[in-house]
Order: C-alpha cells, then sequence, then structure tokens
C-alpha cells in the first residue's frame, strides 16, 4: 500500500500526483489505470482528494478521462519542425521516448515505375526495397517504406536497420550522406492492413509523408511513410 504523511505540510492531493508520477514512469499503468474508489482504498484517502490529485494530472496531459471509459493514460503527441531535414528516430528519442524499428523487408527488388521515375533510374532497374514499422516507445508510430538505388545502397542490407536513423546507416555503411530533399504531406486514411499494423482505430486519419532526398544531384531514397495523425504533428517555424 502507498502511504501519504499527514504530518508533511505537502497536501495530500500533491503527495499522490508524486507518487502517481513515479509509477507511470515505471510503467505501473500502462495496462489499466485505477479507478477514484480503488485509489481512495490504497492511498487512504477520502474520493474528494483523489479526485484533486486525477484532476490535476488530467489538466496537465498525462491523464485522459472519458465517459463510460474510465481514466487512461494519455499518449504523448510528438511534434516535430519542418525548418530542416529531421529524422523520426532522433524526434522520439528528444522526447525522452525509446525508439527502434522492426524491419519487415530489407531486399533486392525491381524498381516501379513511379518509384524509378522519382529516383532517375530505369523502369525495373534494380533498388533496396525497406519496409519498417517504427515505434515511440512500445507504440507504433509510422510505416516506411523506402527505395534506394541498388548501385549506391546495397551495403544497407548488411546494416543495422533496427535502432537508428536511416542516413546514419547509409553514411556508415555506403560512405553516401544526404545533403537535400523535399516533402509532400498529405491526410489520408490508411488502408486495412497499415492500420492493424499501427494499431489504428477505423476512420482514424495519417499523414502520408513522400520523400525525396538527395546527396548533391544524386537521388539516393524515395521514401513513402504512414505517420499516425493522433501520435504525431508537423509544426512549421518562421524566421
Amino acid at each position: 500500500m502507498s502511504v501519504v504523511d499527514r504530518s508533511s505540510p505537502v497536501p495530500l492531493w500533491a503527495q499522490i500526483i508524486e507518487d502517481l508520477r513515479a509509477r507511470m514512469a515505471n510503467g505501473a499503468f500502462d495496462d489499466r489505470f485505477p479507478t477514484d474508489e480503488e485509489l481512495t482504498t490504497t492511498y487512504g484517502v477520502s474520493r474528494q482528494t483523489v479526485r484533486e490529485a486525477v484532476r490535476r494530472l488530467q489538466s496537465e496531459g498525462l491523464l485522459v478521462r472519458q465517459r463510460g471509459r474510465g481514466t487512461t493514460l494519455s499518449r504523448p503527441v510528438l511534434e516535430q519542425p519542418l525548418h530542416a531535414l529531421y529524422s523520426l528516430a532522433l524526434t522520439v528519442s528528444g522526447h525522452g521516448l525509446s525508439e527502434h524499428n522492426e524491419v519487415r523487408a530489407a531486399e533486392r527488388r525491381a524498381a516501379p515505375e513511379d518509384v524509378a521515375h522519382e529516383l532517375g533510374l530505369a523502369a525495373g532497374a534494380p533498388v533496396v526495397f525497406l519496409e519498417r514499422l517504427r515505434f515511440a516507445g512500445e507504440d507504433p508510430l509510422s510505416l516506411e517504406r523506402s527505395w534506394l538505388p541498388w548501385s549506391l545502397a546495397a551495403p544497407l542490407l548488411r546494416a543495422d536497420l533496427e535502432h537508428g536513423p536511416l542516413y546514419r546507416a547509409l553514411a556508415d555503411s555506403c560512405d553516401i550522406r544526404v545533403t537535400a530533399g523535399s516533402e509532400r504531406i498529405a491526410p489520408v486514411i490508411p488502408p486495412a492492413e497499415d492500420r492493424r499494423l499501427l494499431c489504428m482505430p477505423a476512420g482514424t486519419a495519417a499523414f502520408l509523408v513522400e520523400r525525396r532526398a538527395v546527396s548533391g544531384d544524386q537521388p539516393v531514397e524515395l521514401r513513402r511513410a504512414t505517420v499516425r495523425g493522433d501520435r504525431y504533428r508537423f509544426v512549421a517555424e518562421w524566421p
């Protein structure tokens, strides 16, 4: 049982908040957050004190209370500035979350016509194809499909693609450094299989991010990423 110190000048609700924050950080409530009645019993305080603690955690954005569904943890929304080339891996770790990838495909393929056009290749030319499901903590955040010219990026298939930025692996294994690029971002309702992989409810919108990256004048990657709209937002900063 968690014990509050009634002799402390710190209000009881503040002591409960401190304890709940520590337990949240340790993953105690990842599956289920206690009801008010359970918290009242755990801390030996009035329901009014418990409700004040929960209300303040809710106002901080740490909890979500919904009628009929009770109280649940709030998942953080990651913000991505758009003023320069960015890395989702670094954005995730910069928000204090662990990042890793489930590599669903890493292989040689023939480039589809639209991909070949974007990469300046002949249709059917060999490319490295990657499909990665990218995570922020335990939650899937983005499903990314990338095509890179085989003649430049073949060594990527021997690289560690489960952690860290792709462009770091590209530099380390292929001695290719991305110097510029462009993106198109559009709202989409993902197909059922992509929704399933991303753990998104039906009807939830996502971002479709299409990126073309270059090294000097050489196109080195075409990427199409489906990013969860409920966990990610893009922020434009004007100088």
